[in-house]
């Protein structure tokens, strides 16, 4: 499929998605969001790809906000409408995504394009990255999940401080805080990232997806993370990925899961 803003490209199981918006710095915007659902939706149901990729275009951004033209005149009722629809078509989606999700951060990543991030299940960041969530100096809040996601990551006094002071961050900040794994050269941003898919990509994609989910039910309120990962771990033992899993093991040979 063809995107207006996004270029998806796939190579030995890995799909990477890039957000081709150069000239605005890969601003989100209601197409953008989307698009993006459309290809993480295509990507699920696509059984060759084990992992993805997500980064943005060019070499200042990965996202550096949301498009505020599109909502600087929206209602009280609408702003609602607004994050709530972008949580759950594109944020909440990508967190609960049963394959894994790799931000790789190439520059900007502010506001939604921060929110964007914590949505992946991890982070790698390039030396020029710099981060933040800047919506109170517009008179807003994060409506992506920022105000949630930012502290389970970095702590609550630490989001609190970046979220009031409307700062940025830079990418050794950001490691020391846990907001993101790694930090390496541009250069070696992408090939860094496919590196850690190669070694995804040996193990088991149905306990990942397991994996995934107990991980998650862990920080939603009213769920016991315990019992869901008691569940998932029963469930594991009725998959063909198991018995591959358990049987290479016991013939000590690497294991071939098809997923």
């Amino acid at each position: 499929m063809t995107f207006e803003n996004l270029l998806v490209a796939h190579e030995n199981g890995v799909a990477t998605i890039t957000i081709n918006r150069t000239a605005k710095l890969n601003a989100l915007n209601r197409n953008t969001i989307n698009e993006l659902h459309q290809a993480f939706s295509d990507l699920k149901s696509d059984n060759s790809i084990r992992v993805i990729i997500l980064t943005g275009s060019g070499e200042k951004a990965f996202v550096a906000g949301a498009d505020i033209a599109e909502f600087a005149d929206f209602s009280v009722e609408e702003g609602a409408q607004l994050a709530a629809r972008g949580q759950e078509q594109l944020f909440d989606y990508i967190e609960n995504f049963p394959k894994p999700v790799i931000a790789a951060i190439n520059g900007f990543a502010l506001g939604g394009g921060l929110e964007l991030a914590m949505s992946c299940h991890f982070r790698i960041a390039s030396e020029n990255a710099k981060m933040g969530l800047p919506e109170v100096s517009l008179g807003v809040i994060p409506g992506y999940g920022g105000t949630q996601r930012l502290p389970q990551l970095v702590g609550k006094g630490k989001a609190m401080e970046m979220i009031m002071t409307a700062g940025m961050i830079g990418a050794a900040e950001a490691r020391s805080f846990g907001l993101v794994n790694n930090v390496v050269t541009q250069v070696e941003l992408l090939d860094h990232c496919r590196q850690i898919a190669e070694k995804i990509i040996k193990n088991s994609p149905v306990a990942i997806a397991y994996a995934i989910q107990a991980v998650n039910d862990g920080f939603k309120a009213g769920v016991d993370g315990y019992k869901s990962e008691i569940k998932a771990f029963g469930q594991c033992f009725g998959t063909a990925d198991f018995k591959e899993g358990t049987t290479a093991f016991l013939e000590k040979r690497k294991a071939e899961f098809k997923g």
